[in-house]
């Protein structure tokens, strides 16, 4: 976890400040990073929050915005499926993305390798401690991080590694281009909607790309 650190501590650092300088107050943006643990999230539904959204539109926001963590889970359904529901609803709270992805990655080298909950949970937890740690530094230090230091850029980086591997392969490729022209033509839709129907629309794109994919067998291309 060690190399993904930075990017993870200014995320988070960038998270915990814009809880608070959207107008949450200090406790309720300390009980939401605890609770919620999902920057990305968090990040799109405090606008919402902000201009007094409706309760189901921001609940829809944040659920959308984390799709991702439904394939994560279905990925990773193989690896855990022998654990118990409570060890594994467990560990799912403090999977995060570089977590997965190492995991996912060790998978593919080594296979079905012993104790691997434990390696998860280990890697898991050390991203967790890193955040919170971040976070809460933001939300309590928020009055003395100057705006210009552009962390939010710092934060972006730290996904650049996790996004690009997946364009080098059609369905994630046809998935972000449909996304973000989704994204782009309703950036001025109300409440964000537009940034929810990106989100939705690229994953059914890379979903249907990779079924297309999956079915050109070479008999069936001959």
């Amino acid at each position: 976890m060690l190399p993904a650190y930075p990017g993870i501590l200014a995320w988070g650092l960038v998270t915990g400040v814009a809880m608070v300088k959207s107008g949450l107050a200090m406790p309720y943006a300390l009980l939401m990073t605890m609770l919620a643990y999902a920057g990305s999230a968090q990040l799109a539904s405090l606008p919402l929050i902000a201009a007094a959204a409706p309760v189901w539109v921001i609940g829809l926001t944040a659920l959308v915005t984390n799709l991702r963590f439904v394939i994560y889970g279905a990925a990773m359904r193989s690896s855990l499926a022998s654990y118990t529901v409570r060890r594994r609803a467990f560990i799912g709270y403090f999977t995060g993305d570089f977590s997965f992805v190492l995991f996912m990655n060790r998978i593919a080298r080594e296979g079905q390798f012993p104790h691997r909950d434990a390696w998860l949970f280990g890697t898991a937890l050390s991203n967790w401690i890193a955040w919170q740690s971040s976070s809460v530094v933001g939300i309590v230090a928020t009055s003395f991080i100057p705006t210009e230091w552009g962390l939010q850029f710092a934060g972006t980086l730290a996904l650049v590694a996790l996004v690009v591997p997946f364009y080098r392969e059609r369905p994630g490729a046809a998935g972000a281009f449909a996304a973000g022209v989704v994204a782009l033509v309703g950036h001025a839709w109300p409440f964000k909607s537009g940034l929810l129907a990106g989100v939705v629309v690229g994953i059914i794109v890379a979903t249907i790309v990779d079924e297309l994919a999956q079915g050109q067998t070479p008999d069936a291309t001959a």
